[in-house]
């Protein structure tokens, strides 16, 4: 039995029964096709998500002093600010849009 558009063949002789033959060979081929699209599944994902960095020690995003002085560092942009309260309350516009000139500018 062939999948035509994948082109993946899967046979079986085992039984007399041509009948037990072709179930057999068919939940075969059930199987590599789907190992077949979960493989193709596996790729895609990868090519979407990109590269992935190492997690190692300096390469965070953005550093945070609470003391003895107060500041928050964007080390993507180095842009940084003295209003720690605000941006630990979720206003990081200031450094949203750093970024995206940053980015737009690349």
């Amino acid at each position: 039995i062939t999948h035509l558009p994948t082109n993946i063949v899967a046979q079986c002789q085992n039984e007399r029964s041509q009948y037990s033959n072709k179930m057999t060979a068919m939940n075969i081929l059930r199987a590599k096709l789907f190992e077949h699209y979960q493989q193709e599944k596996k790729r895609d994902l990868k090519e979407v998500r990109g590269k992935k960095k190492d997690i190692a020690w300096g390469s965070q995003i953005r550093s945070y002093v609470f003391h003895p002085y107060q500041m928050v560092k964007d080390h993507r942009t180095e842009v940084e600010s003295g209003n720690l309260q605000a941006i630990m309350d979720g206003e990081i516009n200031y450094f949203i849009e750093a970024y995206l000139k940053s980015r737009k500018k690349d």
